[in-house]
């Protein structure tokens, strides 16, 4: 008889210790897959704020310009455009205007393209010229991007109007 109850007595502790085991493991998995939904809809949510921060630059550039594109629909305010358009034209002759002048006195200081001319010498920080260019190109490639985007939007509404 005591043989017989120490064998129930172990066989119950073992089965108790494997209910705990296996509860656990569920516990476990139940806490990863809400781990994971949780980092899911924070990357989408940190998603969702990055779109619609940059469609905000965006729009912000082009209303500048006097572009506004809403809902399918593009309209341009010429008088808008056409201040951008004056202040930047007056901006690069004030600035095409100075370097004229540094020209004719032989002086040329660019202080962020890394060159520097006067009577005397010649200057160029090649570090620098490189940053300048890599930060133009940059640039460029931005402005090009924002065409691309402007350009396949507007086919695409005029593909939809058709």
């Amino acid at each position: 008889m005591k043989h017989l109850l120490i064998t129930l007595i172990i066989l119950l502790s073992f089965s108790g210790c494997q209910d705990k085991a296996k509860d656990a493991k569920a516990q476990a998995q139940h806490d990863a897959q809400v781990a994971a939904n949780a980092k899911a809809e924070l990357l989408a949510e940190q998603k969702a704020k990055q779109e619609e921060t940059l469609s905000k630059q965006k729009n912000a550039k082009l209303s500048q310009m006097g572009i506004d594109m809403n809902k399918g629909v593009i309209t341009v305010d010429t008088n808008k455009t056409q201040a951008y358009l004056d202040q930047f034209s007056q901006k690069m002759q004030s600035q095409m205007k100075q370097i004229s002048e540094d020209l004719q006195k032989g002086i040329i200081e660019t202080k962020e393209a890394g060159i520097s001319i006067n009577k005397e010498h010649i200057n160029i920080d090649l570090n620098k010229t490189k940053n300048l260019l890599e930060i133009w190109g940059k640039k460029i490639q931005a402005f090009a991007e924002e065409f691309d985007d402007m350009s396949q939007q507007t086919e695409t509404n005029t593909s939809k109007g058709n």
